[in-house]
């Protein structure tokens, strides 16, 4: 049975040098905390008002929502069904024009 290979790592070719930058630990010592020494102002008032929904503002735009989402399908559904009888009636003037053709050829 074929048995695989584990790949060897390829061993360093040019001579390497240590990085030119040595980091050298540090203690760290606690600063004393100090306390603000001017009031902090208060947070700026939004000049926009917030919205707030209500349960009848709620319904509302459940309402209107749906009534987007009927109109906007009974548009889609109307333009289908045009596209639908336009290709039928299509078909049918080729059918009758074709059948117009074949009986002229007949009588000549």
């Amino acid at each position: 049975m074929l048995r695989p290979k584990p790949p060897t790592m390829p061993q360093p070719t040019g001579h390497l040098t240590p990085p030119a930058v040595v980091v050298q630990p540090t203690t760290i010592t606690p600063a004393t905390p100090t306390s603000p020494s001017a009031p902090v102002a208060p947070a700026p008032v939004p000049s926009r008002p917030t919205v707030q929904l209500t349960p009848g503002t709620a319904l509302a735009l459940v309402g209107g929502g749906t009534a987007v989402v009927l109109v906007v399908g009974a548009v889609l559904v109307s333009m289908l069904l045009a596209v639908a009888i336009t290709a039928t009636s299509v078909a049918v003037c080729a059918v009758v024009l074709r059948s117009l053709l074949a009986s002229d050829a007949k009588r000549r």
